[in-house]
């Protein structure tokens, strides 16, 4: 698939890095702006040769039986270091690298990380949407930032994640019986909708297949 023009250059420094962020975070669709979602994407990064080498991995799934239908993987030299809030810098170009690999457009792409719920309001997920145009939804494993109130231990339950009193995304019980996943939206989509395909794309696991298959690709299980 062919990505739009790029937005601005990734050789920066980490000051750099955070004026596009905040330049780029008023770009960001808080909206739902599609139509069929019908292939949706997960998308995860791993290292090789002591991190020097970024492996990234993106996953097609297509609804409702989430059957993978394509993958793509692109090692590439990594070339920004590790700052908590700026991952992005380091992880996407490999990322787009592995997106241009594929035959087919997803519709949605869930991300192994952040989106909104970013101190700029801008992290990998709504990076990846903004330069990609296309729907993206950040689904973390651990919080960032915001505080919230412990969601009901029932599958599906979930409480805002706020900062600043403002919702930035929201703490979610995948599945009964463990902890929780951390949702944002990330381009083109709004939370309620965002909650709604990650319980669509999430099944036996606390974590959605499409972000459990992108991740067996990119640590090259």
């Amino acid at each position: 698939m062919r990505l739009p023009h790029r937005l601005h250059a990734w050789d920066v420094t980490p000051a750099q890095a955070r004026a596009i962020q905040t330049r780029l975070a008023d770009q960001v669709i808080r909206e739902d702006d599609f139509e069929n979602i019908q292939y949706v994407a997960g998308a995860d990064i791993g290292f090789e040769d002591n991190n020097r080498t970024t492996r990234a991995a993106v996953a097609v799934l297509e609804l409702p039986d989430l059957n993978e239908v394509e993958a793509s993987v692109v090692r590439q030299p990594t070339r920004f270091p590790y700052v908590p809030g700026l991952l992005s810098f380091r992880e996407l170009p490999a990322v787009l690298g592995a997106l241009e690999g594929l035959h087919r457009q997803p519709d949605l792409i869930l991300c192994d990380g952040q989106g909104y719920a970013h101190p700029r309001r801008f992290g990998l997920a709504c990076h990846l949407g903004v330069l990609a145009d296309l729907p993206t939804i950040g689904v973390g494993k651990t919080r960032l930032i915001g505080s919230y109130t412990e969601p009901a231990d029932v599958r599906g339950a979930w409480e805002p994640l706020i900062d600043s009193d403002e919702t930035i995304g929201a703490v979610l019980r995948s599945r009964a019986g463990t902890r929780p996943i951390f949702v944002s939206i990330g381009h083109r989509i709004s939370l309620a909708t965002a909650i709604a395909y990650v319980m669509r794309c999430t099944g036996r696991y606390r974590l959605p297949e499409t972000t459990r298959r992108a991740h067996r690709l990119a640590s090259g299980a």
